[in-house]
């Protein structure tokens, strides 16, 4: 971990602590936890440095979308640092407060436009959408908001009858789904490093017939096909965010997501099998962590989805696997070193 991630993380820990995150969900406001981050700059650490901003590109910024997967952020962080410097290269200026992106759009008769399950829709104060040929940043305040009812989700439909006045439009068409899978599987990837963690302590502080159950071959068995899980999903995660620009290549974001996905669906049943009954009280932070994973599981597509957009181009592109993925999904030695 370089100097501006560990930072970025004792930031959160201290701005973001699990107390927090679960007032948060509860109903709570975020406005004062977020002008921290407003005030330390982060949010602008992919902004060019032009425009005021540490000029990271999505590579560069990927251990910092781990960070907030790994502290359960209940603000769409993540989201943010990628719309940002999009308007910086638009030559607009962002606005204040949480930015979250909608990709399931749908536009409205008279002009109005409907978000599907935004993930942290609940705290943001913007939404980026496309329409058309470009996309729009539009304010939560014009919106009728509501929440996806499910315990603890921030997920949030919104619907804007007509534009407001306030929205801000750029020129430049962006792929939001593919976007938000790029930087949701980074998220994925730390939330399973913390679940790891968290289930390797606990098989470790728990005895059981006079040893700890991490001694039992049958746990150690669990807790080796999670730590395999988490090893794959960061090396995906990582390929779908090795990018130049603020943007990744779709097949990439397509490959890091669907592995990402798949193995949430396994890491957090084995944490809640090894934990066994008191893995699913409330009062245990493990599920803070497992029901995000499932949440972000499906969040800007889930592994079914990717999975078959990565097997229409592997058709189209008629040649065979193996030249397919060197083609298409393997970095180069010189993007992984930039």
């Amino acid at each position: 971990m370089n100097d501006l991630a560990a930072h970025f993380e004792r930031l959160l820990a201290d701005a973001f602590p699990l107390s927090a995150v679960r007032a948060i969900e509860a109903g709570g406001k975020a406005d004062a936890l977020w002008e921290r981050l407003e005030e330390s700059g982060f949010l602008d650490a992919m902004v060019p440095e032009k425009a005021g901003g540490a000029g990271l590109s999505l590579a560069q910024a990927f251990e910092l979308f781990v960070l907030a997967g790994a502290s359960v952020l209940p603000v769409p962080v993540a989201a943010t640092l990628l719309v940002r410097a999009l308007l910086a290269q638009e030559g607009a200026s962002a606005p204040g407060g949480p930015i979250a992106i909608a990709a399931r759009v749908e536009t409205l008769p008279q002009g109005g436009v409907r978000g599907h399950q935004v993930p942290c829709g609940m705290t943001a104060q913007w939404v980026a959408l496309s329409q058309g040929d470009g996309w729009l940043l539009l304010p939560v305040a014009a919106a009728r908001r509501e929440p996806s009812g499910i315990h603890g989700s921030l997920r949030a439909d919104f619907h804007w009858d007509t534009l407001p006045a306030e929205t801000i439009r750029a020129g430049t068409r962006v792929d939001w789904m593919a976007a938000g899978a790029a930087i949701t599987a980074a998220q994925l990837a730390g939330a399973m490093e913390r679940v790891l963690a968290m289930t390797v302590a606990f098989a470790n502080d728990r005895v059981q017939f006079g040893k700890p159950i991490g001694k039992f071959q049958a746990i150690q068995h669990q807790l080796a096909v999670v730590a395999e899980n988490v090893a794959a999903t960061r090396m995906a995660a990582q390929i779908g965010c090795t990018a130049a620009g603020c943007l990744p290549e779709p097949l990439r974001a397509a490959a890091g997501k669907a592995r990402a996905s798949e193995a949430a669906s396994l890491a957090a049943p084995l944490a809640h099998a090894i934990h066994g009954a008191i893995g699913v009280t409330a009062e245990l932070d493990l599920q803070l962590f497992t029901r995000r994973l499932h949440e972000w599981r499906a969040d800007f597509g889930s592994e079914q989805h990717w999975n078959r957009e990565l097997g229409r181009a592997f058709i189209a592109d008629g040649r065979g696997a193996l030249e397919f993925m060197r083609a298409s999904l393997i970095p180069t030695n010189e993007e992984i070193s930039a």
